[in-house]
């Protein structure tokens, strides 16, 4: 076993311990992974100084997330890695990412990979004195690839066994944060989204890891994702172990994101509000660029401030008319008890979480909509409904009631798919336009 590379026990470090010593002010971290170790450093180092509560963040680039670190180390060959998409943390090592990590200086900071075989990333990281990353066995899995998905539940009960016994030993706690509040970023009924975050943090507690994030996604409707939050933080706190530490992270949105900077800054703020009034204790940001091209630095630090200054505007502003609602003063029953239903069903199919999770997609107890792995039954479907609100038009075989209206509608077309893809970014884009127009 590898000595350790920072002090032991829990620190300012330690990821868990570090969002929720912030209670009050909402972390902010940005999404961002360069393959040149000089300016990674460099953009954690900016990030660090950008005058925000936030944590540092290593994007991993794509075939790193694959296991092809022959070919990520070809790609290193080109000037500053130009053909990668992120950091190659395995081909660089321990030692150099020990190195890039000490930009970061005294925020933590959180490696992001995508993958369904996480065992390399994790021994790296773990190697080089890091605790913190994010994932999931379903959620890395099927909107990803066709890795099958028993493979991946192999591969993540494994990285994740691995990570919290490599952390132990060197004296860190490991930190997961689930990926299942963001299934395919867009189209997935809350209730889904906040069930596969439960039973994926679940599956990281049962194979050792106590410090957990549960992510949710924001989606199509502010009022409706206020309530998914508040069901997140109760079934949480129905299920989870009282040893357990753990907290909630908002995405912002993870569909089409607006073609203006106008509309994407509207979104961006929405979503920071959000974050507010859902009481979660973390937000990860997007940038005006998203719609285009990677972000620079620079923007990533532009979001990062931004949101913070809407999340403390929101925090200091009263509830009014035309204000979201605190979580406290939403009706989030529906969303529950869906929620609850899909989880306890889940459940009771095997007391391994891992093998109940495969049970139950083989079973169509769970289903994401329009998820096209070979795994996925593909019997669910989603819509947004004329107020705007994710719902069921399909349940296909989940343990849920039909939607209303009794038989099931007719399949979403083609073209009702596309628009609901672009519903978001064409409104915030619209919005933002009706808002800036000089009369």
């Amino acid at each position: 076993m590898t000595r350790p590379l920072h002090p032991p026990a829990v620190t300012p470090l330690d990821f868990g311990a570090y969002v929720r010593a912030s209670a009050g002010t909402l972390v902010v971290q940005p999404r961002m992974g360069m393959a040149d170790p000089a300016v990674m450093s460099a953009g954690l180092r900016a990030v660090a100084a950008a005058g925000v509560r936030t944590v540092g963040t290593i994007t991993l680039d794509s075939y790193t997330r694959v296991g092809d670190h022959d070919s990520a180390r070809a790609a290193l060959r080109d000037p500053g890695g130009a053909g990668l998409n992120g950091f190659p943390l395995v081909v660089h090592g321990p030692g150099t990412t020990t190195a890039v990590a000490a930009a970061a200086g005294g925020i933590p900071v959180q490696i992001r990979h995508g993958s369904a075989r996480p065992q390399d990333i994790f021994r790296t990281l773990a190697r080089a004195g890091l605790s913190a990353s994010e994932g999931g066995p379903v959620s890395y899995c099927l909107p990803y690839g066709r890795t099958p998905l028993a493979e991946s539940v192999g591969n993540w009960r494994e990285a994740t066994r691995q990570l919290a016994d490599e952390c132990a030993a060197q004296g860190r706690r490991a930190h997961l944060e689930t990926f299942g509040g963001c299934l395919l970023g867009q189209l997935c009924p809350p209730s889904m989204l906040v069930a596969m975050s439960i039973l994926e943090g679940l599956f990281f507690v049962q194979n050792g890891v106590r410090s957990i994030s549960l992510s949710y996604a924001q989606q199509t409707h502010p009022v409706q994702d206020v309530e998914a939050l508040a069901a997140l933080k109760l079934l949480a706190g129905e299920l989870l172990p009282d040893d357990v530490d753990w907290h909630r992270v908002l995405y912002t949105y993870m569909g089409v994101f607006p073609a203006t900077e106008a509309g994407a800054g509207l979104l961006m703020d929405r979503s920071a509000e959000l974050a507010v009034r859902g009481g979660v204790e973390r937000l990860i940001v997007k940038t005006v660029a998203e719609g285009r091209r990677l972000p620079t630095v620079p923007e990533n630090i532009h979001a990062l401030r931004a949101a913070a200054a809407t999340a403390a505007a929101t925090a200091a502003r009263g509830q009014g008319a035309d204000s979201l609602p605190w979580a406290g003063e939403v009706d989030c029953s529906d969303v529950l008890a869906e929620a609850r239903a899909l989880v306890h069903a889940v459940l009771e199919l095997h007391e391994d979480i891992g093998t109940a999770l495969l049970r139950a997609f083989s079973a169509g107890l769970l289903d994401v909509p329009f998820c096209l792995h070979p795994d996925n039954r593909g019997l669910t479907q989603g819509a947004i409904a004329e107020h705007g609100r994710l719902v069921w038009a399909r349940t296909g075989r989940l343990p849920l009631a039909p939607p209303t209206g009794g038989a099931p509608r007719s399949r979403v077309s083609s073209k009702e798919l596309i628009g609901m893809l672009w519903h978001t970014a064409e409104q915030h884009d619209g919005q933002a336009a009706l808002t800036t127009r000089v009369p």
